[in-house]
């Protein structure tokens, strides 16, 4: 049941995001407004998914990603957008910070590494997508910051010991304050 559910949802993220965006000259900068409004609106139809926890939003990463290749958009450039557009929507229709981070940063490395773009850098950005997203909708930037790089830091360490080099190198050159976050974890 749920998984059907969660495959209609990438789907329907999927379509709604390339035709949101198809004919855009600059994906990047309507990426945020077109994934959030999808993720809000396919929400609001089928309103007890933002209880399913960090599946819903990791399947709509995972939707955005798709819908941004469909066009033939560049993947590593949308990645804090879809991040940033995924969070807001999936808290505007009620969903908790922490599951939205979660499932986000974590999905948008893993379909990184799926699309064979620089997970390191698709981890920075994703990292600083969850932390403007959270910005924007008046959550804990502190805490969302720490979920987003332990996030990628799990997902990295999932898919292999080199990726996960990669991402905490990435992480701790890339964004302010993750390196404070990667010796507090190591403890």
């Amino acid at each position: 049941m749920v998984f059907s559910i969660i495959s209609r949802l990438v789907n329907g993220v999927k379509g709604g995001v390339a035709s949101s965006l198809k004919g855009t000259a600059d994906v990047a900068s309507s990426i945020v407004s077109a994934v959030k409004n999808t993720t809000v609106s396919t929400l609001k139809e089928t309103g007890e998914l933002v209880k399913q926890g960090v599946d819903v939003p990791a399947s709509i990463v995972k939707g955005a990603f798709a819908g941004v290749a469909d066009i033939g958009g560049s993947v590593i450039s949308a990645v804090k957008g879809i991040v940033s557009g995924t969070i807001q929507g999936f808290m505007e229709a009620g969903g908790k910070q922490e599951e939205a981070v979660r499932g986000s940063v974590g999905q948008a490395v893993h379909d990184a590494k799926e699309l064979g773009v620089d997970v390191g850098q698709a981890a920075v950005a994703a990292v600083e997508g969850s932390v403007d997203a959270v910005k924007q909708v008046g959550g804990d930037t502190g805490s969302a910051l720490k979920t987003s790089v332990i996030a990628a830091l799990e997902t990295a360490k999932d898919i292999g010991e080199g990726i996960y080099d990669a991402v905490k190198e990435s992480l701790e050159e890339g964004v302010e304050g993750a390196k404070d976050i990667i010796e507090e974890i190591k403890k």
